[in-house]
């Protein structure tokens, strides 16, 4: 079966952040993509993970609880998403290997539907081992969407200048051109 199109407005951003994006506003209200296994089953094959992963209820049910625990350890604090995303990753390891293309790493999960979740779970770790500061969430006052800023000078603000900075200029030059 193949997903439906992707309706985000931002994709491509790591893992963790693009399971935040799986809820972004439109026209004033707030949608999700994650509603069902049909969301999840997009979600899953927007970052490659259809292969190996089924788009079903537990693995939505897992997907949701990784999405909250990133929710709260990105727009909250650490203090009180560290439990959160640690009770995600207590569901998966790592296990070191040996292959012909030399060591590598294969994460293991005592049930394959925490997998989405728990990769999702690891990348925020790999991401704050990274560069904890360019983790951001868009500046527009209306929007949710978050991204990981690999802007040189590391001044991004926007999700995306097309879309949230070209509304905050605009707004900008229209409140000048009144005042």
């Amino acid at each position: 079966m193949t997903a439906a199109r992707d309706p985000r407005p931002l994709i491509g951003e790591p893992l963790a952040l693009d399971l935040l994006n799986t809820r972004w506003m439109h026209e004033g209200a707030v949608r999700d993509l994650l509603t069902g296994t049909d969301g999840l089953a997009v979600w899953l094959a927007a970052n490659g993970l259809d292969e190996r992963f089924t788009a079903d209820a537990a693995t939505l049910r897992h997907t949701l609880r990784a999405r909250e625990a990133l929710k709260t350890a990105v727009d909250g604090s650490l203090e009180q998403g560290a439990p959160l995303v640690d009770a995600v990753l207590d569901h998966g390891r790592i296990r070191a290997v040996l292959t012909a293309e030399g060591p590598d790493e294969r994460p293991e999960f005592r049930d394959r539907a925490w997998g989405p979740a728990w990769l999702a779970a690891r990348d925020y770790l790999r991401l704050l081992a990274a560069a904890p500061d360019r983790i951001r969430g868009c500046a527009h006052e209306a929007c949710i969407l978050h991204f990981f800023d690999t802007s040189r000078n590391g001044t991004r603000r926007w999700c995306s200048m097309a879309a949230c900075g070209n509304r905050a200029k605009a707004s900008r030059h229209y409140a000048r051109s009144r005042g």
